[in-house]
């Protein structure tokens, strides 16, 4: 995002260019680096060309689809001692099998061992975000894992502490008229337990407090949308809905309190593309709390228009589940760097 590298640019070197313009070679000679001397690889290669958003045979030949195999051009160049592919679900379906057959032949025919693919939520790692997505780790030939590396354990669960981070914790809390209204539809209890987000008294500042503008049309509509309700709740029936289509059910929904958020996409602003309205308000969440989702700090600014910042934070790994797999990488390469020097030790 051009907006991003504007922001950036200045605190490390990016690169804005097309990755297929971009000579792998080329790269690792700018950075003054030989084969082999890398630790790490990690990257998300476009993946809506596999989101499941599409239908039926979409996406098969979307041209995006082949970056993971672009991704595959850098790891054979640098050669690094490990490398990490993040992707959505969709990756996994039949009708993507050709991409990802290819994407572990290339690895295995470079001496590479493939872990996975491997789902991940999440949920189960400290983020209020039912989020799946698959992880595919690859380790070089001299580098070994242990048992306890890799996956990396869930730290936040469902039946047990600590439990699974609510939505609620994204939001300041409401008055006390909307907890009534809340608590209605929730029970007291619930609600009694719902921890909220502390109150930011310079919101009105945040250049990223910002919400979608709706039509008066639309936004009473989500007036009349219940508290945890969506489209169904308020007979919203969609154009494209006309020949029988039922369509996404949370598309227009509140989100839910008690419960992990929504999968925060790059048009998670937009109530149009999911359960993305606030628990009372009439309108699209903003990009905070989208950021908040996705459990960026407050004082993380996004630059560019609303659609920009979608993307952003659409777009991003979750900060809390990164940093657990960027330590569980680090910890592999630790290990091994131990296990070398050990074995030099005991040669000499």
């Amino acid at each position: 995002d051009k907006n991003l590298i504007q922001k950036r640019k200045n605190n490390i070197k990016l690169i804005n260019k097309d990755i297929m313009a971009i000579s792998p070679s080329e790269l690792m000679d700018g950075l003054h680096l030989k084969e082999r001397e890398l630790d790490l690889i990690i990257g998300g290669p476009p993946c809506q060309g596999f989101s499941s958003h599409r239908i039926k045979d979409a996406g098969v030949n979307d041209p995006r689809n082949t970056l993971l195999i672009r991704y595959y051009d850098f790891v054979k160049v640098f050669q690094p001692k490990i490398f990490l592919v993040e992707n959505v679900p969709g990756l996994l379906w039949d009708k993507h099998k050709d991409y990802l057959d290819k994407f572990k032949e290339l690895a295995k025919n470079n001496a590479y061992k493939i872990i996975g693919p491997l789902k991940l939520n999440a949920k189960d790692f400290g983020v209020p975000q039912n989020r799946n997505r698959v992880f595919i780790l690859g380790l070089r030939e001299d580098i070994f894992l242990d048992d306890s590396d890799w996956p990396p354990s869930p730290t936040h669960f469902k039946d047990k502490e600590p439990h699974w981070i609510k939505a609620s914790e994204v939001f300041e809390a409401p008055p006390s008229i909307i907890l009534d209204k809340i608590s209605a539809v929730l029970g007291y209890e619930v609600v009694r337990n719902l921890k909220f987000k502390k109150s930011q008294h310079n919101n009105e500042n945040d250049p990223n407090a910002i919400h979608m503008c709706h039509a008066d049309y639309m936004v009473e509509r989500f007036s009349l949308t219940p508290i945890n309700g969506s489209r169904e709740d308020v007979d919203f029936k969609l154009p494209c809905h006309s020949n029988g289509y039922v369509g996404h059910k949370d598309v227009y929904g509140r989100i839910r309190l008690s419960l992990p958020g929504p999968t925060i996409t790059t048009g998670c602003f937009n109530p149009s593309k999911g359960r993305f309205l606030p628990p009372w308000d009439n309108h699209g969440i903003t990009v905070r709390q989208a950021a908040r989702f996705q459990t960026f700090p407050d004082d993380y600014v996004f630059s560019g228009g609303i659609i920009s910042q979608g993307k952003q934070v659409g777009n991003a790994v979750p900060i809390n589940l990164g940093k657990i797999l960027l330590k569980s990488c680090v910890e592999i390469i630790i290990n091994n760097s131990q296990r070398d020097a050990k074995n030099a030790d005991e040669i000499s």
